[in-house]
């Protein structure tokens, strides 16, 4: 039985919909959901629908139970992911699951991210747990930049603290892809890190390329990071979360964004996607003008 949490989110279901395009019967996947309302569609599908709220740990053990490998996706909201994912491991233990996969961030181990410290602790919660487990290591989702254009297609312009920084963005599919593969492999993966990063890009790399694929001139404007955090919030978004992502922004200068590892092609047996192919994808379907950190 393999048990995906968080599986309504958007990574979440990529990586049911991929075990089930390779030929996972739905019954052997559990969709473990804070809300199964939210997944009426996955059990009209076949799977397996389980409450299982991180904040009320009696529903998680009967989740994860007859679990031969569960995907443990991080909860969205900072400051609480930690103590979410330490009673979700602890349940785990308790309904002796067979292997654990964590979908972390890439260069989890030398981050200096604020979003990724939480992260750092659960890598370490798991090691000190005796769980066999895998370390999904997720760079950045490329669309996180690419559905949130609006501004930048109004204004001509993309903002940021990156500098020249290198980012190794890869679609969520081309991740979840990747997740579906190891929770295949079985337990041959335990103690695996993986580094999962697409083909590297500048925020100056996107805004050329927006302009190449819309005819219009979009440039990138480097500025200060509390300046940064001042324009995210006079945008609209919560202070406490402006500075958050203006922290990963910046963090792009000092590359903790960027890795080199070939983790991901090879797991996925192909090129991941490139930045022309998602900017396409993300001006087909009508950029927006937030951010949706769910996942």
């Amino acid at each position: 039985m393999i048990t995906i949490t968080a599986a309504t989110g958007h990574y979440g279901r990529l990586v049911v919909d991929e075990l089930l395009k390779r030929g996972v019967p739905a019954s052997g996947i559990v969709a473990a959901v804070r809300d199964p309302a939210k997944a009426a569609d996955l059990a009209e599908r076949g799977v397996q629908v389980r409450e299982a709220d991180y904040d009320r740990p009696e529903t998680l053990v009967p989740a994860f139970a007859g679990t031969t490998t569960l995907l443990l996706v991080p909860g969205a909201v900072f400051g609480q992911r930690h103590p979410q994912i330490q009673r979700a491991i602890a349940a785990a233990v308790e309904a002796r699951v067979g292997m654990v996969a964590y979908a972390s961030f890439v260069n989890t181990g030398t981050s200096t991210l604020r979003l990724g410290e939480e992260h750092k602790q659960t890598e370490q919660e798991l090691r000190s747990s005796g769980l066999p487990h895998v370390l999904l290591r997720n760079g950045a989702y490329v669309e996180m930049y690419t559905t949130t254009l609006g501004p930048a297609l109004e204004h001509g312009a993309i903002i940021g603290s990156f500098g020249d920084g290198k980012i190794s963005g890869a679609t969520r599919a081309d991740l979840a892809a990747a997740a579906a593969v190891v929770l295949l492999a079985g337990d041959d993966q335990a103690g695996k890190v993986y580094e999962l990063g697409g083909t590297a890009f500048t925020m100056s790399d996107l805004a050329a390329e927006v302009s190449r694929q819309t005819g219009k001139p979009v440039t990138y404007q480097d500025m200060p990071v509390d300046q940064y955090a001042k324009a995210l919030t006079g945008a609209g978004l919560p202070a406490g979360f402006a500075d958050l992502l203006a922290d990963t922004s910046l963090a792009a200068t000092r590359g903790d964004w960027y890795t080199d590892s070939t983790d991901l092609p090879q797991l996925i047996g192909r090129p991941s996607t490139t930045l022309a192919a998602a900017v396409a994808d993300a001006l087909k379907a009508g950029p927006t003008k937030t951010f949706d950190p769910r996942g």
